[in-house]
């Protein structure tokens, strides 16, 4: 079985590409997609891609932290980056009104022409938000006539939130989150109602690494790595009650519909 992780912050200096993609693809996960967080971080992640374009792609963005970056050039700029065939979606945007790096105006405001530049360019969106649901829905239904689609990128919420996003037409983006039983409870309990045909997996790395993953710091230094997408893999087939194919099935074939990348057959894709 090969699987895809959608979302991996390989520009994080935490991650040393050659020997994570090695062990990556010696897990079978032989593809992913690097998340772009601002302008210089989606530069920065499609020029890795052009090191391994058959295992590698990205997304272009600037995130809610980056949103008083965000200026008359910038739109431009993004649209420039995502022109570039390893770019599959515009992100990480959407809203963060929890620590509110940039105040909420500019967030709003930042996220608003992400939402315009993807229905311009007929991308999906890679989406953050965190404590700011209800705004960032309203955003999102404004947009829903001319988006092409997106994920909820490392979905921590519950059934409720996961219906809205659902009913917008979106995927949902698991992460080890589902393997934490304190923090992830609302998440466990919203993944027995998540429809297999809207599942998206992703490790977030080199953040939260699942609870219960054996100890292995001589290898990752205590980092997660796109490596243990096959273990949250695992964990979310138990949630959901169906086989771990399924969720493989599932996750290789919603990330070519959304995505538009054709799963590798082999390992061998370099």
């Amino acid at each position: 079985m090969f699987w895809c992780d959608i979302g991996v912050n390989f520009t994080d200096k935490r991650l040393d590409l050659e020997p994570v993609l090695s062990r990556s693809i010696a897990s079978n996960v032989n593809q992913i997609i690097i998340t772009g967080t601002s302008l210089e971080i989606s530069q920065q992640a499609i020029e890795l891609t052009t090191l391994h374009p058959k295992h590698l792609y990205a997304t272009t963005g600037v995130h809610p932290h980056h949103a008083s970056e965000f200026n008359q050039d910038t739109y431009s700029h993004l649209k420039q980056l995502a022109n570039n065939p390893q770019v599959v979606a515009i992100g990480e945007c959407g809203l963060d009104f929890n620590r509110n790096f940039s105040t909420p105006t500019d967030q709003t405001y930042a996220f608003e022409q992400q939402l315009n530049l993807a229905c311009e360019l007929k991308l999906p969106v890679f989406l953050h938000e965190r404590d700011a649901f209800d705004s960032q829905i309203t955003l999102l239904q404004k947009y829903k006539n001319d988006l092409v689609g997106g994920v909820a990128h490392c979905f921590t919420g519950n059934k409720e939130q996961m219906a809205e996003y659902l009913a917008l037409g979106f995927y949902i983006g698991i992460t080890g989150w589902a393997c934490d039983l304190k923090r992830g409870i609302d998440l466990r309990e919203a993944l027995q109602h998540l429809p297999l045909e809207r599942l998206l997996l992703e490790t977030d790395a080199p953040y939260l690494r699942p609870k219960g993953l054996a100890n292995n710091r001589k290898v990752d230094k205590g980092n997660n790595e796109p490596a243990y997408l096959p273990f949250i893999a695992e964990k979310v087939a138990e949630l959901m009650k169906v086989e771990l194919r399924e969720v493989n099935t599932a996750n290789m074939r919603n990330t070519q519909t959304l995505f538009n990348i054709t799963p590798l057959g082999t390992l061998n894709g370099i």
